[in-house]
């Protein structure tokens, strides 16, 4: 009879909430925007109860847990600013001579990168999908609906909160925003399963022994 191992809470999965917790916390203080961090820490909000009550139903690989924790960062610091103002973007813009700062395409890089890395593993180990193509086709197509999904939120605040969405939908100007973002979302996707596809089967597999 198979049954279920049980996981007690790795040391480091304590320092990646005790982290996010302590960058939750800092970015309390005086945000930019208060609407705007609210929508962007929202995520981080509602997936850290989601993954600790999976800990032990449906443990995620070690490679996982450690890209969630660092898209959470990227989320709450997007918040604290707002993506158009991040300090580290300005740093992007002005050394690479850009015409906007661009840490909001990180932001949607990551968009792309870890949900790929989470519904790879998901149809993985579930059993979902067979085939590598099939699985790959399945996973970009995910990611590439979650980010749908996520510009069509940016279009209703844009339309309930009219210029007070600026902040929320960081444009910057660019007419293109919505198309760029789906882009990097697409390529964050691409790079997670071109360039750590191997590495997250070994650890799956590790999983399953």
């Amino acid at each position: 009879m198979h049954t279920q191992p049980q996981y007690s809470l790795a040391p480091w999965h304590i320092a990646y909430l005790l982290g996010i917790a302590a960058a939750l916390l800092a970015s309390t203080f005086g945000p930019s925007d208060t609407a705007t961090w609210w929508m962007e820490v929202l995520p981080v909000l509602i997936a850290i109860p989601i993954l600790g009550f999976t800990y032990q139903k449906f443990h995620l690989t070690e490679l996982v847990y450690f890209f969630i924790f660092i898209h959470c960062l990227i989320l709450i610091l997007g918040g604290t600013y707002t993506y158009a103002k991040v300090p580290a973007g300005f740093w992007v813009q002005e050394m690479f001579d850009l015409s906007r700062n661009p840490y909001d395409k990180l932001g949607h890089f990551a968009q792309g990168f870890i949900p790929a890395l989470i519904a790879r593993e998901i149809l993985i180990r579930k059993h979902i999908v067979n085939g590598k193509r099939m699985l790959n086709f399945i996973v970009v197509c995910i990611v590439l609906a979650i980010s749908a999904t996520y510009e069509l939120i940016e279009w209703i605040a844009a339309l309930i909160m009219n210029e007070g969405a600026e902040s929320f939908l960081g444009t910057q100007g660019d007419e293109w925003d919505t198309q760029s973002d789906m882009a990097w979302a697409l390529l964050g996707a691409i790079i997670a399963i071109v360039f750590f596809g191997k590495w997250h089967d070994q650890q799956i597999n590790k999983l399953k022994h």
